[in-house]
């Protein structure tokens, strides 16, 4: 986070209002307690690596293991800022 000012502060404005399940995984710097303690799913790093392959995975909508994930590349950008949506 401290390379990363800007995700740092969309961590702190971020809130799904209901709308959808985030799941964070900060590893070992912050615990799993101080995450659900803020509303949100925590999810163990290393696991969650070897099942979402950052390789494979695009910005926006993708299936894994059936399961539907909305992906950020860059979170400091906000779910709405896809590049599709940039593009002229």
């Amino acid at each position: 986070m401290r390379d990363n000012l800007g995700a740092a502060a969309h961590l702190i404005h971020g809130s799904s209002e209901g709308r959808f399940r985030i799941t964070y995984c900060p590893g070992p710097a912050v615990s799993e307690d101080e995450i659900r303690s803020v509303g949100f799913e925590y999810g163990d790093l290393n696991a969650m690596l070897a099942k979402y392959d950052l390789n494979k995975l695009k910005d926006g909508f993708n299936t894994v293991d059936g399961e539907e994930i909305f992906y950020i590349s860059n979170p400091a950008l906000g779910l709405w800022a896809l590049k599709k949506n940039f593009d002229a």
